[in-house]
């Protein structure tokens, strides 16, 4: 019973929190890590898209179709994890946005 009458007063009074780069020691640090490893994703992605198209090439040239369609299928996850890695900072502002709006 109290702690409806508690929480009934925090949803009426509202809150409000915004992210806050300055609280936390070593932020930078941390978005110096995640760059990083961003950049890491993307180097291992080239990598995977090379080594699926050489896959692909000698599925095709020895008649083999299921190297084929596997190195064809490799080639396209590379794609869109090159892609998410890349739009990931977009992905994230673009909802974090969104959730802002939401009443």
């Amino acid at each position: 019973m109290i702690t409806q009458f508690a929480s009934a007063r925090l949803m009426a009074s509202g809150v409000t929190v915004t992210p806050n780069s300055t609280a936390i020691p070593g932020i930078n640090t941390l978005s110096t890590l995640v760059g990083s490893l961003m950049a890491f994703g993307l180097v291992l992605s080239l990598a995977g898209f090379v080594g699926c198209a050489i896959v692909m090439a000698i599925g095709h040239h020895s008649g083999n179709p299921q190297w084929s369609t596997r190195g064809k299928m490799g080639l396209l996850v590379c794609l869109v994890a090159a892609l998410l890695i890349g739009g990931s900072d977009l992905l994230i502002n673009t909802f974090y946005n969104l959730g802002t709006t939401l009443s």
